[in-house]
């Protein structure tokens, strides 16, 4: 999961998620939560509970941390950071706490990427929720961990964003160590030119500038890591910046800048509804309105302030609300206030180890003590600020303590300090002041430095020392007085350079929307174009044309607004054309025929000119000529010729009641339409004019198949039938010849025997031959009524086939081949026998002429077995010649043959196709290898 992305991601984001749905939603809702947690947190937290919820429908198990898929189990830690991310912006910390650790429980023992990355952000946020309460410790510790995931998928940003939370942290409490430790990593002259690298630079900048007094340089910063994280929706770093910049401009003088500054930060904490955030703003505010010398407003910010940080005590927000407390009491005189404010102050900033608010809390305390007139106390505690001011290495707080000190000695009688040095205490430790200040690089001497010098000069009676002091003093004030005007100076330029650069931010804003906006046009186009594609295939898929045109009738109302549609197709004369489909509203239109020869048809001038036609219309338009009676006036009309190659099928025409409605783009949709349905409408007219065909060519077949069926049986009767004249023509002579006998009565036994005899065997002839001419013509009569008639029946497999290959016997024995029937008995099917005598026929005549190629002795086989109590497999052998593999995918297709003009008509195998699975449901495959004879398996229901 990115760590930062740009609003205008998110925006796109936004748009693309109503348009998703099911399982699509998940990571959709759960990348928009987590880019709009500080974007929008309310929102986050309910595409947060959408996304749930969808894991909880579709993965049951999925709330225990242990079960699931390890993806899911990612996606629901990250879920879980987006709560934990908004309870810490609510300042809800324990509960953020909580939520971060059962994140860090889902992501652990993963091996991928957003397990790490989770972790690190996890551990990121435990850090943040650290720094909120002050507990530096855990700062430390969960940023190491944050670095260490970070560094494990070699995510640099991650990496980067954690180091400079530690590196500002440290900036405060020890600029020289931080700049030491964090110099190489956020060094201002890198040549970085990643946004986000260099906005945490410029981070670190605003401390590093302001802690060394130059202002103008942090404002600058500000604003610009300002203005970075205002496009990147870091919400809660906007506020911290512009306070800092406020901050800025009050160093500088500015202090109506400065107002506005914090005010921002105070307005987007407020509409956030972020407690601590908004606490922080009023802290500022406070410290800028004290400058201004409106103390009561300042008292009044920050008594809103402190309640609010109640959950936070000991956090830098709340030590920081205390001393600028302490400090507006000592200036509105409330010098018991100022104690205890310093007071609670000393036990915060001790218990955190924060050594510049020690130092600051001290000194306030001295000084709201010296004012109650508890001299000695007053000096121990400055005493103690000036021995953690000697341990650090911040020389501006080391000059506010020994100024504090030389006051105290100034103000009250006390013990001169050991090994002092000068007239006085006072001087002993203004002197120490000066030394450090002048050491310190950049840095003027303040004007009050010298004055102080001057008047404990005077105290102790060097009246010379005390005039050259006060002259250093003039001059000093002076200097600081240009430096203020340059200040203000640079106050001002810094303005002007912020509306500056926020008119270029804002020109370049408006730059990328109208970059972004034809970038969607285009992506709508392209997205148009995919939708037309998988409409065409759609279309042309179809062969019959009153699916095409209920297909094309519902896309044109989809993507056009359309009143009437209307297809014309062209009559046979090629003289007229008449509306095969038309609706206006929803509801058909009555056909309607207009003539090539009309001068006042669109239609038809489209077709004549072969080109598009778009005709506007005025509102105040007379009746069209060319208007269908009883049709609604149109004002808008688009017509296009339906066209494929040089042959014109008919027209095509939308119209809408609105105008001004088909622009280049709906132009561009009906073209493609046209261009689809042209295609489809052609495709359908070969579909039914081959179909003809087939038909036309499958009833010759039959007829041949039927003709030579009744000549094989005719030959096969002659033999028997043959047999029968001879026996009954020597039965007639015999019967003559005993007659005579007879009657000239010279009969004698023995020509009666012979006579017995021979009408014996003549009848045992007769019987045998009529039998086997009445068995085959019960087969053929069976066989002839199957064919012809296509009647449904149940009938026993084996008894079929015999029936049917008995027909064709004298075909398969006069081709020199043979055929051997290996059928069990009682299969017994409900299905079409004439249709399975086709197929089984066709696939005789097909072994015949193509599998033996005019060779003799060639063997065919049936064999039949029943798969299980529903279906039946029938394979057809032959070990002829084969078929060449690149010809087995094709010997199904309508004429296919490779003895074309030799007797195939490619229709044999194609009707086997068609009957065994249109009329007798089943299916008909092949195998075959080259040399090695050929299967045909029909694999058929019992009971169709």
């Amino acid at each position: 999961m990115e760590m930062f992305v740009s609003n205008d991601e998110v925006k796109q984001w936004e748009c693309e998620l109503p348009g998703l749905q099911g399982m699509e939603l998940l990571p959709a809702r759960l990348r928009l939560a987590w880019h709009l947690r500080q974007r929008d947190t309310s929102r986050a937290l309910y595409l947060s509970d959408a996304a749930e919820q969808l894991l909880n429908t579709c993965f049951p198990a999925y709330p225990d941390t242990n079960s699931g898929n390890v993806e899911f189990r990612l996606m629901r830690a990250r879920l879980v950071l987006v709560r934990a991310e908004a309870a810490w912006l609510y300042g809800e910390f324990d509960k953020s706490e909580q939520l971060s650790e059962l994140a860090l429980r889902l992501a652990a023992n993963g091996d991928t990427v957003e397990a790490a990355t989770t972790m690190a952000d996890a551990h990121y946020l435990l850090a943040c929720i650290g720094l909120q309460k002050g507990e530096v410790p855990v700062v430390e510790s969960e940023i190491s961990l944050a670095i260490q995931f970070a560094r494990q998928t070699g995510d640099g940003m991650r990496e980067i964003v954690a180091e400079s939370l530690l590196a500002n942290q440290q900036a405060l409490r020890n600029l020289p160590l931080a700049m030491e430790r964090w110099g190489t990593i956020l060094n201002p002259n890198c040549q970085i030119t990643d946004p986000v690298h260099r906005s945490y630079i410029n981070e670190f900048l605003i401390y590093t500038y302001s802690l060394t007094s130059d202002f103008g340089q942090s404002a600058a910063r500000g604003i610009q890591v300002f203005e970075f994280a205002k496009n990147y929706g870091q919400k809660r770093r906007m506020i911290s910046v512009a306070s800092n910049i406020g901050d800025a401009f009050n160093s500088l003088s500015d202090h109506q800048s400065a107002l506005q500054w914090i005010q921002e930060g105070l307005d987007l904490a407020r509409t956030a509804g972020w407690p601590n955030s908004i606490a922080s703003c009023l802290i500022q505010m406070s410290e800028t309105l004290r400058r201004l010398g409106r103390l009561e407003a300042a008292k009044e910010m920050l008594e809103n302030a402190l309640p609010i940080l109640v959950h936070v005590v000991g956090s830098r927000a709340h030590l920081l609300a205390l001393r600028y407390f302490g400090d507006l009491s000592l200036n509105m005189g409330d010098y018991a206030a100022a104690q205890k404010s310093f007071q609670d102050l000393i036990f915060w900033a001790d218990k955190k180890n924060h050594l510049d608010f020690r130092i600051g809390s001290r000194r306030g305390y001295a000084d709201a003590l010296s004012m109650q007139g508890q001299a000695k106390a007053a000096l121990d505690a400055a005493l103690e600020a000036l021995a953690l001011a000697r341990q650090s290495t911040d020389s501006y707080r080391h000059i506010e303590v020994l100024r504090v000190l030389a006051a105290l000695y100034m103000r009250h009688s006390l013990p001169e300090p050991a090994e002092m040095h000068g007239l006085s205490a006072a001087l002993h430790y203004l002197r120490q002041a000066l030394d450090i200040a002048e050491n310190i690089s950049n840095f003027n001497v303040p004007a009050e430095l010298y004055q102080e010098i001057a008047d404990a000069n005077a105290a102790a009676q060097d009246f010379h020392q005390a005039f050259e002091c006060a002259k250093l003093a003039l001059a000093a004030r002076e200097k600081n007085h240009n430096r203020e005007a340059a200040n203000r100076l640079n106050a001002m330029q810094l303005s002007q350079q912020t509306e500056r650069m926020r008119a270029e931010s804002e020109h370049l804003r408006q730059l990328a929307a109208a970059e972004a906006q034809r970038a969607e046009v285009l992506q709508q186009t392209s997205v148009v174009l995919e939708k037309l594609g998988t409409i065409g295939q759609e279309i042309t898929a179809s062969l019959d044309a009153p699916d095409v045109f209920k297909a094309l009738n519902r896309h044109v109302h989809d993507l056009l607004h359309v009143t009437a549609f209307v297809i014309y197709l062209m009559n046979e004369d090629q003289q007229s054309m008449t509306s095969a489909y038309g609706v206006e509203n929803g509801i058909p239109i009555k056909p309607d025929t207009v003539y090539m020869a009309s001068a006042v048809s669109n239609s038809v001038r489209c077709v004549r000119e072969r080109r598009e036609i778009a005709i506007e219309l005025a509102s105040e338009d007379e009746l069209l000529p060319t208007l269908i009676p009883g049709t609604e006036m149109v004002q808008s009309m688009l017509f296009a010729p339906l066209i494929i190659g040089d042959r014109v099928l008919g027209a095509m025409t939308i119209q809408s009641s609105r105008q001004h409605v088909y622009g280049d783009r709906e132009k561009m949709i009906f073209r493609s339409l046209c261009a689809y349905g042209a295609i489809a409408l052609g495709n359908a007219d070969a579909y039914l004019r081959l179909q003809k065909t087939q038909e036309h060519l499958l009833a010759q077949e039959k007829l041949a198949a039927l003709g030579s069926l009744v000549a094989g049986v005719a030959h096969e009767l002659n033999t028997p039938i043959g047999n029968c004249l001879l026996v009954a023509s020597t039965l007639q002579d015999g019967s003559r010849y005993l007659s005579s006998k007879l009657a000239g009565q010279n009969l004698r036994r023995s020509d009666l025997n012979n006579f017995c005899e021979e009408v014996k065997t003549s009848s045992e002839i007769l019987m045998r031959g009529l039998s086997s001419a009445a068995t085959l013509v019960s087969s053929f009569k069976q066989v002839a009524v199957d064919r012809t008639s296509e009647h449904r029946r149940s009938f026993d497999l084996r008894q079929v086939l015999h029936d049917i290959i008995a027909t064709l016997n004298i075909r398969i024995t006069q081709t020199g081949h043979s055929m051997e029937l290996n059928v069990p008995y009682n299969i017994h099917m409900d299905s079409y026998p004439g249709s399975l005598g086709q197929v089984i026929s066709n696939l005789v005549e097909n072994a015949i002429l193509h599998a033996f190629d005019k060779r003799q002795s060639g063997q065919m086989s049936i064999n039949a077995s029943q798969l299980d109590g529903q279906r039946v497999l029938i394979v057809f052998g032959d070990n002829g010649v084969g078929i060449p593999e690149e010809n087995q995918k094709r010997i199904f297709d309508p004429f296919f043959t490779t003895k074309l003009g030799q007797g195939g008509s490619g229709l044999g195998l194609n009707i086997c196709y068609n009957i065994t699975t249109s009329i007798l449901h089943g299916q008909l495959s092949v195998k075959s290898s080259l040399g090695a004879g050929t299967s045909f398996y029909l694999d058929l229901p019992l009971v169709v």
